[in-house]
């Protein structure tokens, strides 16, 4: 019989006749569970907020960092001339500031040329009697080719020289502002490292070594006819280079998949932040396309030697505008990248394989793309991971680069003014005549009326003939209003009045701070908010399926807008430095916008699951970017995006932030109030959508899919 006295302090625990520890009591168990469960609860939320968090920073972090302020720094240039001038021209040229130029002299003009067009350097100065030539190569970049004629113009006219320019390397007319690598760049990079977060997630066992790498050879080669097909016979953006555009494509996506890959193995799901931050965050503006890295901090010209992005983009650029000259360095970054990444993750697998032979299979976390029951077949599951990527990179190349790779003037609205209505009138319609469709020419009589339009952005610029009192012209500009149109109306009334041999004196009526010199401060905060709008809702309804029910979702989005607005702020201004002041505004308006977008993107989110961010991503971002004015003007995109200016999120957070920064909050509310009607629209679907069918707060169910006895899936095996 066994004893029922109570157990002394330090005694073993009581046995049973056969001398076995009974089993734990059930409250022990249920206490357990319950820890269990709000661990795994806790962990959910964080997750729903952390990676946002970081994606999100990353990218408006770094890209502002890189691009905000882009001023020369180490600009390699080449001197040549008789004698001791070039000498002289080099010194002085490196005593004007030191820090912009990396100057050599070279023996002969043929010399600087071919350095140009070799691109080992920026630009060329060739100094002769009384006049100095200097080359550049807008091929090789737009904005450093105007970044040479800066630097070298005044050096020459200071020293009594005529100057004389000459574009060695022209961009042909069919992609006349070059964006056709840049956007073929950033399409290749998503299509290489996107795919694998999302199979690691739904189907890991694509990811075995021995299947893997077939299947991105195909994906690749896929990929590769998918871009060729968009920027080639649909846009005609690449003409004449199918063997190498679809070669570089391949190349370029079987590289990336290749060392996402091994970052996967490494990093598990946390791999598509190091991705991110290698391929988009630092690989873009390392990648020479947008802008020079000769312009950026000194980091980015050492990490254009060996990205992706920037091997890719010079490999394109050089096939597309060079004739191949230079592209075989760049191709070798990316063929040493998929071996040394193919091999590492190979001893990688044999040392897991060796220290844990028997390691489960990785956890499936997201059970299905479209936010319902896991499909039955592997062929609707593999079909849906494929359609994801490939309409992400359709809609890229489609819609932004569809828009933008033939910038021109199109009705551009420009007040023509003059001392009376009739002297406007007959200028306005004589220069509609030698530039018929390009100018909304408005004939207007009293400057100070025109200045305000200007100002209030209901023209682009205006201007003003000669008269009586002011023998010169004069054009009135709004750079802060948009760049890319200001520097248009330069160049167009440059030429006029040079023609009509007057001089033309410049009126910009809101400059851009020097810390935003190119205006990239409304665009990549504007890109935050709508960022962070839809990545709550797509990572939060499969991380957290709790928060999906509205009384659950509405604080939570709520406390995020708020936070995260503040947040982008302190980015944007503490830590880059690109804005000044101006808090209180941009954290409302931004709260605005990032509330509105999530309830926007939770509409789709119902009825699709994580394929929401596929029509989101299309109207708010591959849309909403080029309709929002902020990298090119809409003035010089097809007609479609100057209505959608008027509507979209995107343009409405952009000119928000314009508004705020530059002209006194003067049209902020009319944004909102767009904002405003999308977030209140959204809400009201999505309350209607509850009301018949409440939200799923529980993840679906993984059934299994193969026998008992199949093939693990674990690393490497």
């Amino acid at each position: 019989m066994t004893s029922t006295s109570p157990t002394s302090p330090g005694s073993p625990p009581d046995t049973d006749p056969a001398g076995e520890t009974p089993a734990p009591s059930t409250d022990a168990e249920t206490l357990a569970a319950a820890k269990r469960a709000k661990a795994e609860k806790i962990g959910r939320y964080v997750a729903m907020f952390l990676m946002p968090l970081l994606m999100v920073s990353m990218l408006v972090g770094g890209y502002l960092a890189a691009m905000h302020a882009p001023v020369p720094n180490n600009m390699p240039i080449a001197v040549t001339g008789p004698g001791q001038q070039a000498e002289r021209f080099a010194d002085a040229l490196e005593a004007a500031d030191p820090d912009a130029v990396d100057v050599r002299v070279v023996e002969s003009d043929a010399d600087a040329r071919q350095l140009v067009l070799d691109r080992e350097i920026s630009g060329a100065v060739t100094l002769n009697e009384g006049t100095a030539s200097v080359y550049t190569a807008s091929a090789a970049g737009a904005s450093q080719s105007s970044t040479v004629t800066a630097l070298l113009a005044p050096q020459v006219l200071e020293q009594g020289l005529a100057l004389q320019s000459e574009d060695l390397a022209p961009l042909p007319d069919h992609d006349m502002a070059g964006l056709g690598a840049m956007f073929l760049t950033t399409a290749l990079m998503l299509a290489g490292y996107m795919p694998l977060s999302l199979v690691l997630s739904n189907s890991p066992e694509l990811l075995r070594f021995r299947r893997f790498v077939p299947l991105l050879a195909g994906w690749a080669a896929l990929i590769a006819g998918l871009v060729w097909a968009v920027t080639g016979p649909m846009l005609g953006v690449v003409e004449g280079h199918s063997a190498a555009v679809l070669g570089i494509s391949w190349l370029t996506v079987f590289a990336v998949g290749s060392v996402q890959l091994f970052l996967t193995r490494i990093l598990g799901p946390m791999a598509v932040l190091a991705g991110m931050l290698f391929l988009m965050v630092l690989g873009v503006p390392a990648s020479n396309m947008s802008m020079s890295v000769h312009t950026m901090p000194g980091l980015y010209p050492y990490l254009h030697s060996f990205l992706p992005a920037a091997a890719t983009g010079e490999s394109l650029r050089s096939f597309l505008y060079f004739d191949g000259n230079g592209a075989g360095p760049h191709l070798l970054v990316l063929v040493i990248g998929a071996v040394a990444a193919l091999l590492l993750t190979l001893i990688l697998d044999a040392v897991k394989r060796r220290r844990k032979p028997n390691a489960a299979p990785p956890a499936i976390n997201v059970a299905s793309l479209h936010g319902g029951p896991r499909p039955k077949t592997r062929r609707w599951r593999y079909g849906t991971l494929a359609f994801f990527p490939l309409a992400m990179v359709t809609m890229m190349l489609s819609f932004m680069l569809g828009a933008m790779y033939e910038p021109t003037p199109r009705d551009m609205p420009v007040a023509v003014v003059g001392s009376t209505a009739d002297q406007a009138e007959q200028a306005a319609s004589g220069l509609d005549e030698n530039m018929s469709g390009l100018f909304d020419l408005r004939p207007m009589d009293n400057a100070d009326d025109a200045r305000d339009q200007v100002r209030d952005r209901t023209v682009v610029g205006a201007y003003i003939l000669p008269s009586a009192e002011s023998p010169t012209a004069t054009l009135i500009t709004n750079e802060a209003g948009g760049m890319s149109q200001q520097q248009v109306l330069t160049s167009v009334f440059g030429q006029v009045s040079a023609g009509q041999q007057l001089e033309m004196a410049h009126d910009n009526v809101a400059p851009l701070k020097d810390s935003d010199s190119m205006g990239m401060a409304t665009m990549y905060l504007a890109m935050g908010w709508i960022m962070a709008g839809f990545m709550i809702i797509v990572v939060g309804s499969t991380a957290a399926p709790a928060s999906r029910p509205l009384r659950m979702l509405l604080p939570i989005v709520a406390a995020w807008a708020v936070g995260m607005s503040a947040f982008l702020w302190v980015i944007a201004d503490v830590f880059v430095g690109a804005i000044d002041g101006h808090f209180l505004p941009l954290w409302g308006a931004g709260a605005v916008a990032i509330f509105c977008v999530a309830m926007f993107t939770t509409v789709f989110e119902r009825f699709m699951g994580m394929l929401a961010i596929l029509p989101v991503i299309g109207i708010l971002m591959f849309l909403g970017v080029p309709a929002s004015g902020a990298a090119m003007s809409i003035y010089m995109e097809p007609e479609i995006f100057r209505f959608l200016h008027e509507v979209l999120p995107m343009p409405a957070a952009v000119e928000s932030i314009r508004s705020i920064l530059y002209f006194g909050s003067d049209t902020v509310w009319s944004h909102l109030l767009t904002l405003g009607i999308w977030g209140a629209a959204s809400l009201a679907v999505v309350a209607v959508i509850d009301h018949f069918k409440p939200p799923r707060t529980e993840g679906h169910p993984v059934d299994a899919d193969a026998p008992a006895g199949q093939e693990r899936v674990s690393a490497g095996v």
